[in-house]
This record gives C-alpha cells, sequence and structure tokens, in this order.
C-alpha cells in the first residue's frame, strides 16, 4: 500500500477535500483593484473625446496629467476606506458605498487642489461633469460585474482552503458550528481530529467524521490534503496544545488556535492589544472621554436657549396647575440614573397632589383617575416634562438617553430588572428627557414584559451607537412625537 491510500483522507474520495485554490482571493482583489484604477483613467479619457473639440489640444497633456492624479487619489482613498476589504467584494451595497465615496472624495480633493493652485478656471467644467458622471456609472457598473464574479467563484469553492479541526469536544464542535454557519469564510471543514481514540469522541461528530490522532493529521498534511489546522483545545490544557502546536509547526499549514468555550459568548467583540499582549475587549465604557464632553457641550447649548424661549409656558402651565388642584406646581420623584445611583427628577404636578406617588409607584393608565384635567392635557402635550430641563443643566440627565425609570416600576407585575437581565446597562449613560425607544413608539405604560424588552432594546442600541447626529435626529424626531403623541396619558 502506497503512502498515498494510507492517509487518513486519502481512504475514501468522499472525504477528499477540494482541489486546492486554482485563483487566490488576494490575486482577485488585486486584479478587481487594477481594472478598477483602470476604469478612472478610462473615464477620464472617454470625457476627453466627448469635450475634444472644446478642449485645445496644447491642454491635452494637463488633463492627462489631472486624469492621472484622480486615478492615484482614488486608488489611496479606495485602500484607505477599505473597498477592497473581504466584506467590500462579497456585498453588493458595501462595495458600492466604498467605491462611490473613494471616486467623490477624490474628485473634491481635485477640485480642490485646483481651487487653491488657482488654475480651476482654466480646466472645462462640462469635462468635470462628464468625468465625473461618466466615472461613477462605470464604476459603479464594474464593480456589480466584478461582485457577481466573486460570489459565483466562492460557490464554487474556488477560494477555500481545505481546513480541519484538532480537537472534537465541545469547543471544537462550537467552532465547526460557527465555521459552517458563516457563509463569508471561505473555507471547506473537511472533519476532526483528536488523540482521544478511546471511545471519549465519536466517530463522526455533527455528520463530519474524526479521521484520527496527530500522528495522523501530520500524515494527512504531508499528503496535500490540508491547508489548515484549527486547534480546539481548552486552554487549560496548555502542555498538550504546546505538543501539538510544536508537531504541526514543522509542517507547511496555517495553524491557528480557537477560542476558549467562554469566549464564544463574546465572539462580536474586537480583539486590542494591551501592550503587546492580546486582550478580548469585552465592553467600552460609552460615551466617555472626549465624547462625554461633546455630549455634555451638546446639552448646554441646546437646554440654556430653551429654558428662555420656553419660559412664557413655563410661566402659563404654573399658574394653570395651582388654579385646577391644591398642592405644589413641581412634582420630584426619586429615579436612577447614571451608574444606578437616584436622583430627583423633576416634572410639572399632573396629578392630585394626594395621589402623588414617590414608592411603590403605579404607573399612569389611560383614563387614571389620579390625573387632573390639566394634568391629562401636559401629559399628553409633554409639557410636564419640561422642568427636567433644569435637571439636564444640573448634569443629573441629558436632552437624550434612556429613560430614567423609577426603582419600583413594574412591568406584568415583575420588576423591570427581574424582567430582562441587562436591564441595568441602560444606566451606563446619563437617563435622558426623550430617547430612542421614545420616538420609535415604545412609550407610556409597560403594561406587559414585551413592551418593557423592546424598550431596552432601543436604549441599548442608542448607548452601542451614539454619536451627535443621532441625537439631534432623535430631537427631530421628538419633534413630530409631540405633535402627533401615542400612548402618553
Amino acid at each position: 500500500m502506497n503512502r498515498e491510500t494510507s492517509s487518513p483522507l486519502a481512504r475514501g474520495a468522499r472525504l477528499m477535500g477540494p482541489p486546492p485554490a486554482a485563483v487566490p482571493l488576494d490575486l482577485v482583489v488585486l486584479t478587481i483593484r487594477l481594472i478598477e484604477i483602470a476604469t478612472v483613467l478610462g473615464g477620464g479619457v472617454i470625457a476627453l473625446y466627448l469635450w475634444g473639440e472644446v478642449i485645445p489640444g496644447v491642454q491635452l497633456g494637463d488633463y492627462l496629467r489631472v486624469v492621472a492624479a484622480s486615478a492615484l487619489f482614488f486608488a489611496l482613498i479606495a485602500e484607505v476606506l477599505g473597498a477592497y476589504d473581504v466584506d467590500a467584494q462579497f456585498s453588493l451595497r458595501v462595495g458600492w458605498q466604498r467605491v462611490l465615496l473613494s471616486w467623490l472624495v477624490a474628485v473634491l480633493l481635485l477640485i480642490s487642489t485646483a481651487f487653491i493652485l488657482k488654475v480651476s478656471a482654466e480646466f472645462s467644467r462640462g469635462w468635470t461633469i462628464t468625468n465625473l458622471v461618466t466615472t461613477t456609472v462605470m464604476l459603479a457598473g464594474i464593480r456589480a460585474g466584478a461582485t457577481l464574479w466573486v460570489r459565483r467563484l466562492k460557490r464554487q469553492g474556488v477560494f477555500d482552503s481545505r481546513a480541519v479541526i484538532f480537537g472534537a469536544g465541545l469547543q471544537g464542535q462550537r467552532v465547526a458550528s460557527y465555521i459552517r454557519g458563516n457563509p463569508r469564510l471561505t473555507i471547506s471543514l473537511l472533519g476532526f481530529f483528536d488523540d482521544r481514540r478511546d471511545g471519549r469522541v465519536p466517530v463522526v461528530v455533527d455528520d463530519l467524521p474524526v479521521f484520527g490522532n496527530v500522528d495522523d493529521l501530520v500524515e494527512a498534511i504531508r499528503d496535500g490534503h490540508i491547508d489548515q489546522v484549527i486547534v480546539a483545545l481548552p486552554w487549560s490544557a496548555e502542555a498538550r496544545i504546546r505538543e501539538v502546536v510544536g508537531k504541526l509547526a514543522l509542517t507547511p499549514v496555517r495553524i491557528r488556535l480557537a477560542p476558549d468555550l467562554a469566549t464564544f459568548s463574546f465572539l462580536n467583540r474586537p480583539i486590542v492589544l494591551l501592550g503587546d499582549l492580546p486582550v478580548l475587549n469585552l465592553f467600552e465604557r460609552p460615551i466617555s472621554g472626549l465624547d462625554a464632553i461633546v455630549k455634555r457641550v451638546e446639552d448646554l447649548v441646546i437646554t440654556i436657549p430653551l429654558l428662555v424661549l420656553l419660559s412664557p409656558v413655563f410661566l402659563l402651565t404654573a399658574i394653570a396647575i395651582k388654579l385646577d388642584s391644591p398642592g405644589p406646581v413641581f412634582f420630584r420623584q426619586p429615579r436612577e440614573g447614571f451608574n444606578n445611583r437616584l436622583f430627583e427628577v423633576l416634572k410639572f404636578r399632573s396629578m392630585a397632589h394626594d395621589a402623588c406617588e414617590t414608592h411603590d409607584i403605579r404607573q399612569a393608565t389611560r383614563g387614571d383617575r389620579r390625573v387632573t384635567r390639566v394634568g391629562a392635557f401636559i401629559r399628553r402635550t409633554s409639557i410636564d416634562e419640561l422642568p427636567q430641563l433644569i435637571n439636564v443643566l444640573k448634569g443629573e440627565m441629558s436632552l437624550v438617553g434612556p429613560r430614567p425609570h423609577a426603582p419600583s416600576t413594574r412591568a406584568g407585575g415583575r420588576l423591570f430588572h427581574e424582567v430582562v437581565h441587562t436591564y441595568a446597562a441602560r444606566h451606563k449613560v446619563k437617563p435622558g428627557i426623550t430617547g430612542w425607544a421614545q420616538v420609535c413608539g415604545f412609550r407610556g405604560e409597560t403594561d406587559t414584559e414585551d413592551k418593557l424588552i423592546r424598550r431596552i432594546e432601543h436604549d441599548l442600541y442608542y448607548i452601542e451607537n451614539w454619536s451627535v447626529a443621532f441625537d439631534i435626529y432623535i430631537l427631530l424626531r421628538t419633534v413630530f412625537a409631540v405633535l402627533l403623541p401615542r400612548n402618553a396619558f
């Protein structure tokens, strides 16, 4: 029996992996990159041809130099913006966004350079616009064709490297499940290898065969059937990992160490360097550092003018409350704020004075008899929330953020933190007068657990995706939410 037929992977053609990649993905991406640079050059030349009668022959060299510069700028900007990253090759939407943005930035950079050098007047505006439009259309078409081509090659397995997992335990099974469930990976998973051949691991795991031990793996690599090995052993088994990797390191394959079991709970978290030590970045403190300063400035810049402009509304509301029912104008209630610290939220009183609750709070319901006549109006129009601008001024709240809740508030008869285990995560930032959940319709009474869950989901999305532009967008939508109120009573 020759060596080829004795190999664990060669004992049946069914277990053989696909042939080695005929075309490396990097080579295909390089080809696309060169074609798109040539497209920018071609677009400029086509525009020159269309405007040939207008452009003097003596200026032709200047135009060609501009075309060459535009291609150079495009190539550099496209590289910076990730137009040739793997995700941009398989997604037409992402590819178009990055390529066309790169071209637009390149054009703007050229126009700015020409303006600074005071030579912009020497070039035809008609040629500039034609070049912009023609090249944009051509780039969009080229990238669409390239994406379809790359997808087809991927479906054919042209880019797939033949991989096996060393370790058929739970950790290896999770790695296999992740690989097989991720369509973006260019990996053909052949099966497992494992030293435990005493019945502790099955012969087949999730329809993938377990071929043999580490010596069988080395033999299969020598026979040219494997391109990549993923070691999926518990990190606590350091001696065993060192032994296996030591043997595999003598073979010409890519060797990777899979994450430990605990890491699978945080697969979407980035890895950062702590000095030279790679660590998994589980959570960042949101809206901190410069972002916190920017958000505080945003709050002050908007809040102070609002307090001045709304002062007549404050006065009229206070008078109406005093005339409508006995009791104070303002209502103070303890709420949970940043870092779960309690603070007193300030609101216009909308209920009868003897019905106001500060503990064991019951949320207002439709037709609630505790609400006064004026209170019903100011709650419906959200005027009762305006005094919270003072909370913002004091730094206890922000204009935009998760709405503050009282500690005793319940959903479906259960405390909020009992319903959603991630509830406390919304206290990573200051609470807001308005928020993403509110403008998306999740405001008012949380009488069911599902309503609370949806509200928390929106709050956490806001925390993870905060930006000044997002805040402004929420504030603008808040205006429409106030004009067309829902679920406020």
